[in-house]
């Protein structure tokens, strides 16, 4: 009976999204501004002056692999913000975003990152991407294992985050947590630092997703070390890409904001 009890909890403790999109999420609000698109292999969220939108996975998790192909509102988008993220609940949440920040027409949408643990959030990585995110879909991937946290764009990685809890740095390894994806109103803070508003003639604002793939542990089961992704890290090949990424399309780092840190930067941004 053990051992039949400890086959199970391995088969129970992943799960492996489909490609149906809606059958794997439900809705978080706004369910009046959510379309469910190609026989429920897309999802299209959209945001105007009564409400914004967003979805959220049935399951919470503790560590995996997370992917979502996401195309953004085309027209101006200033003050929006369309997110793809993981979070547990409660004020000492863990939280783990890519954030798309909307701008004027003709300017580029800004790409954020960002890593809550414990509570402590400000990590923000800034980019601009190397490519439309408005025309085509584009995979965007969170990598969440007991030693690092990898942010990927079409396979190439874009930030990392490494566990240092040996020198105080609390890391994201004890709260389940779920996948969200929302679009609302973040006229207050997303472009140019709040200055330029949403312009709600343009609405609605829409962002579709689709192809969600949690490969990943179900938070309250077993969960097996071997997992591929448990131990993964970046290959060489991948530190390029990274450092390519950092140099030509990186343009914030909080671990390198001198004004915002005169005293020091956080612990997790000192070399080991």
């Amino acid at each position: 009976m053990a051992i039949l009890l400890y086959i199970l909890n391995i088969c129970f403790a992943f799960t492996l999204a489909s490609a149906s999109i809606s059958t794997n999420v439900d809705i978080l609000y706004g369910a009046d501004h959510i379309k469910v698109l190609d026989h429920g292999r897309e999802m299209q969220l959209s945001l105007d002056q009564s409400s914004g939108s967003g979805i959220q996975s049935k399951n919470e998790y503790l560590f995996g692999k997370f992917d979502m192909k996401i195309k953004l509102n085309p027209k101006d988008s200033a003050g929006t913000v369309t997110s793809y993220y993981l979070s547990s609940q409660g004020s000492n949440h863990d939280e783990l975003d890519f954030e798309f920040l909307g701008n004027l027409s003709g300017s580029p949408y800004i790409m954020q990152t960002n890593v809550f643990s414990n509570g402590g959030g400000n990590r923000e990585v800034k980019f601009f991407l190397w490519f439309d995110p408005t025309e085509a879909f584009h995979t965007y991937t969170v990598l969440w294992n007991p030693h690092r946290i990898i942010f990927y764009v079409d396979s190439i990685p874009v930030s990392v985050f490494k566990n240092k809890e040996k020198v105080g740095v609390p890391y994201p390894n004890k709260q389940g947590m779920r996948m969200y994806s929302t679009i609302w109103n973040g006229s207050n803070w997303a472009t140019r630092g709040g200055t330029v508003k949403i312009d709600w003639s343009k609405a609605p604002f829409i962002a579709n997703y689709r192809s969600y793939w949690a490969n990943a542990c179900v938070f309250g089961k077993y969960c097996p070390p071997t997992s591929p992704w448990m131990g993964e890290g970046l290959n060489g090949n991948q530190k390029k890409l990274l450092k390519w990424v950092r140099k030509h399309y990186m343009i914030y780092d909080y671990c390198s904001d001198i004004k915002r840190f005169p005293r020091g930067f956080p612990r997790e941004c000192l070399r080991n």
